[in-house]
């Protein structure tokens, strides 16, 4: 009967399917690049402008969009995203039980405003200033809060499992050698913060704002402090957490992700932080797992892996922390005490999308990076990437469908779960600042390095450039080698003939 079980959540839990799909697409797009047998890569737009005038090294990089959409080439690949993810997705929506039939239509139109968030956010100028996670939430937000989002699209509405998916694919870029080296670290970063903000928002919460809704204490508490949405339905689960209340510690944390996602990079860069503080401090304080590789990309590729090893070292204590939870609240909080809880809970609570993550990342550092090298490595990622972008768009575009702004607004208590998540960021903000600093300024512990796939390319780069410097002092050496024996030659028949002169003269005389 176990096994039984076993398997049924193998082939029809969320988690696990995002894993399924993640190493499927890993594996195709491993093929595409080492053989050669055909083209895997994704649809996306080069930089394209509405008129603006530009300088010549940026008007080289832009593309019209007209000759874009004009190209064979274009829909070729547009074709394939949608087959790949479509087909996919659709697969692990049918194996959890639900309609192909409603699934389908519904993620067609789901995609096709996921092209247009990607056309918008390729244009120069809006390019410059925001990434397209942003352009995703708002105009998933701004249909969300106008016109509404229609019945009929909501089955293509899955955030965690579009970002899930996108997580397994995204592991294959980071070196697991870097888990190594950052471990210490980020445990420190991780779960030497996480604790302190989970009790004093608990505290916060009980002690100076009064709120007697404990479920939706603890919930928006671990959701604050760990990573959002998956923390927030592990430990709502957990606590016995009520739909509605859950709703609202996601939707305030969703919320606060969108502004922390868009802001703290660019206050990062103002401090000067550096990518490894920055991305260590953004892996502990952005909520959404999603939104941290995408705020720690904005800084650069050492702080969107740092920013990821982080987080994925803070998410290990999801399943720890809601079996605590279930632990405190069956034996402090609920009179009756009637909640069970088991060993099991830990494993049933672990997000396995993780799992995932970190065997792409074994197999990139291990397998493909000694048998195949880091530029080919690096050409793999390059395609896989273009899947996890494509994950990301359609999981913000989702959370900003999802959103609606007067259901929030309904539910904030008088306002308490507000300054609740406020005040309890604020902390973790601080807090995990002085941790980063503490570990990574360099003042006290050396500073880890951290490699990452652009590093190696650039080395790659930088050796051929080498080489051909080398190759043209050669040819430079052999042409100066040249000339100066022409020129000796040369020197030598001029004497040759002014000797002949001179005793031709002399033989006259």
């Amino acid at each position: 009967m176990n096994q039984i079980r076993k398997s049924s959540n193998l082939l029809h839990t969320e988690d696990w399917l995002s894993v399924w799909i993640g190493v499927i697409i890993i594996a195709l797009g491993s093929i595409a690049v080492l053989t050669g047998w055909f083209d895997f890569s994704v649809m996306s737009f080069k930089t394209w402008t509405v008129g603006e005038t530009l300088a010549e090294k940026d008007a080289a990089k832009v593309i019209p969009l007209v000759q874009q959409i004009g190209s064979w080439a274009f829909w070729k690949k547009t074709i394939v995203t949608i087959l790949v993810l479509g087909t996919l997705f659709g697969a692990g929506v049918k194996l959890q039980g639900e309609k192909l039939r409603k699934f389908i239509p519904a993620f067609l139109v789901l995609f096709a405003i996921a092209i247009i968030v990607r056309m918008v956010s390729a244009e120069f100028t809006l390019k410059r200033y925001l990434e397209w996670a942003f352009w995703a939430l708002l105009i998933g937000l701004f249909i969300s809060n106008t016109v509404g989002v229609p019945k009929w699209l909501k089955p293509a509405i899955r955030t965690e499992f579009y970002i899930k998916t996108g997580l397994v694919v995204f592991g294959f870029s980071v070196l697991f050698s870097n888990i190594a080296k950052f471990g210490l670290y980020g445990l420190g970063i991780a779960w030497g913060v996480t604790p302190l903000v989970i009790i004093f928002m608990w505290w916060f919460g009980n002690k100076v704002l009064k709120i007697t809704n404990k479920p939706l204490l603890i919930t928006l508490s671990a959701a604050t402090s760990v990573c959002g949405t998956s923390a927030a339905i592990a430990t709502g689960a957990a606590s016995g957490c009520k739909k509605e209340d859950l709703s609202v510690a996601i939707s305030i944390s969703i919320i606060f992700t969108i502004l922390m996602m868009i802001f703290e990079p660019m206050a990062i860069e103002w401090l000067g932080m550096g990518q490894i503080m920055g991305g260590a401090l953004i892996g502990g304080t952005v909520d959404s797992t999603g939104a941290v590789v995408l705020a720690g990309s904005a800084l650069g590729p050492e702080a969107e892996q740092v920013a990821s090893l982080v987080k994925m070292i803070q998410n290990i204590l999801i399943g720890f922390i809601a079996f605590f939870v279930a632990i405190f609240f069956a034996r402090k909080v609920d009179k009756n005490g009637q909640a069970s809880v088991g060993a099991s809970e830990i494993w049933t609570r672990f997000p396995k999308f993780i799992l995932g993550f970190m065997v792409a990342s074994v197999v990139a550092s291990i397998i493909f990076v000694p048998a195949f090298g880091a530029e080919k490595t690096n050409a793999i990622n390059k395609v896989l990437g273009g899947y996890k972008d494509w994950a990301f768009v359609l999981a913000f575009t989702s959370i900003g469908l999802d959103t609606n702004f007067k259901q929030i607004a309904k539910s904030m208590q008088g306002g308490k779960v507000l300054w609740l998540y406020i005040i309890g960021q604020t902390f973790n903000i601080l807090l995990t600042f002085a941790v980063v600093w503490l570990l990574l300024s360099g003042a006290i512990f050396p500073t880890p390095d951290i490699k990452t796939f652009n590093d190696k390319e650039v080395k790659v780069i930088e050796k051929r450039e080498v080489r051909e410097e080398k190759k043209e002092e050669r040819l430079e050496k052999r042409e100066a080698k040249k000339e100066a024996r022409e020129t000796k030659k040369t020197v030598q028949d001029a004497d040759f003939v002014k000797e002949a002169e001179a005793i031709e003269e002399a033989s006259q005389k």
